[in-house]
């Protein structure tokens, strides 16, 4: 039986693909697995030794293969370097528990209310939950993602709580909230490259138990250990525009709107995003919301450029700056695509180092997206937007115009009164933008000797 038929599959010689044909698809899926972790090498450098704080509630862990592809994430990220902390909730496995003993559940304002009884079944709950995560993260089978894996998973009482109290009336009774988390045991732990679990189970110094929020401990842990990432695995592919589209990117007050709007969010997303808000702006690097139910969405989202889910930044994710002699390696890697497909005039490396203080450029969490370039011709009153290159993955999210915008204003403070530019596939995009199609006799003297024939770039000029 060959490798991937299934046992007494037929197949037969006419429905056989060519040898060409086979070889053709094993090389391509080959070429876009060596891309894809090319392209990831620069996030496992930058994530090694950094701290994630994962939030999930009791609904990854009731679901048998949504957990286990989860514990197989988790493996790998903690085997790349990862300092990770996982936060884990448990409200469907209490909601069973408290049906099975004949007690109704209570909220008041989205929130549990715990009594002596109800705290029983969070107990009893939350123990079972635990050592089932613990149990997914300590496999090791052979052929499995999680061969020769040796994760250790440790915990404790690193979380003092005290008791919500009465709010509109109501007594929360056991239901508690966070006073203080215990950093510098966490901290320990991790430096001993442990996963650390934490169970949304808070005590007093008087010895009481309190049921805590799962969202509102993993935010805490965030923000005591300064993490780089926050996550929240919800119900929802993240925050949706108005055409229902993921948007890839909110800041915190943004995110502060939406929610106040209220519209479209999921019962998740209306818990987890006001302690996403919250991180941001006490100092949590970022905050993910990622769909629980997408296979491998913490690989996406961590390791390739354009994610999987929403994040939530304290500034936007975008910067825009100006390039230094440090960024001609990642300027040729941005254009040099564009040149091979005659979409960009041909720049050599040595070129691009004695004009790199002409550009302006577009970082994306700290990865070049984005540039174009200006040449002032004084003389002229004129100046030219050049190598105006946006990234694939990246084309709609207005940089191109942000890009102008920014060249336009820095042309206008020079005292210059004219922007042109060279073009032969992207004439439709400038003409909307207020550029006007001329001939080469109105380019600047010295740029009109310059001009290529051959190439037959159209000429636009813009007046500011």
């Amino acid at each position: 039986m060959q490798r991937g038929f299934q046992r007494g599959s037929v197949l037969s010689r006419e429905s056989q693909p060519p040898p060409e044909a086979r070889v053709s698809t094993a090389d391509e899926t080959a070429a876009q697995f060596v891309a894809w972790v090319r392209g990831a090498a620069p996030y496992v450098h930058a994530f090694r030794n950094k701290t994630f704080v994962i939030a999930f509630g009791g609904e990854v862990v009731a679901d048998h293969d949504r957990a286990q592809r989860f514990a197989y994430d988790c493996n790998l990220l903690a085997a790349l370097g990862i300092r990770l902390v996982l936060v884990h909730g448990a409200r469907p496995q209490i909601d069973a528990e408290m049906a099975r003993r004949g007690l109704e559940p209570q909220f008041h304002h989205g929130l549990r209310v715990t009594d002596a009884a109800a705290l029983e079944c969070v107990k009893s709950a939350m123990s079972v939950t635990r050592v089932e995560v613990e149990a997914l993260l300590s496999q090791g089978l052979p052929n499995t993602p999680m061969a020769g894996a040796h994760i250790r998973v440790t915990g404790g009482n690193f979380i003092t709580a005290r008791p919500v109290g009465v709010v509109d009336g109501v007594d929360y009774q056991f239901t508690g909230a966070v006073r203080k988390i215990i950093d510098d045991e966490i901290c320990a732990d991790l430096d001993q490259q442990n996963v650390v679990l934490i169970t949304p189970l808070g005590l007093s110094p008087a010895g009481e138990i309190f049921n805590l929020s799962m969202e509102d401990v993993a935010e805490a842990v965030a923000v005591a250990l300064k993490a780089e990432k926050l996550v929240y695995l919800c119900d929802a592919p993240g925050l949706l525009d108005e055409d229902g589209r993921v948007i890839e990117s909110v800041t915190g007050d943004q995110a502060q709107r939406m929610f106040d709007a209220g519209e479209g969010l999921t019962e998740d997303l209306h818990l987890y995003l006001p302690g996403a808000v919250r991180a941001v702006r006490k100092g949590v690097g970022r905050v993910h919301l990622i769909d629980h139910d997408k296979d491998g969405g913490l690989l996406l989202e961590f390791f390739t450029h354009a994610g999987v889910g929403t994040i939530v930044t304290r500034d936007p994710l975008f910067r825009m700056r100006e390039a230094t002699f440090d960024d001609v390696g990642a300027l040729v890697a941005l254009i040099t695509p564009m040149e091979a497909d005659g979409s960009l005039v041909r720049r050599g490396r040595e070129l691009l180092e004695q004009e790199v203080e002409r550009f302006t450029l577009v970082e994306h969490d700290g990865v070049l997206v984005g540039c174009a370039a200006l040449y002032p011709f004084g003389d002229e009153g004129s100046a030219e937007l050049a190598c105006l290159a946006v990234a694939h993955d990246y084309r709609r999210a207005g940089l191109g115009d942000q890009l102008l915008r920014r060249l336009e204003r820095r042309a206008r403070a020079m005292g210059l009164s004219r922007l042109f530019i060279l073009t032969t596939r992207t004439a439709h995009w400038f003409r909307e933008r207020g550029f006007v199609e001329a001939g080469p006799d109105m380019l600047p003297r010295q740029k009109r000797e310059l001009y290529n024939y051959q190439r037959r770039s159209k000429v636009f000029v813009k007046s500011l």
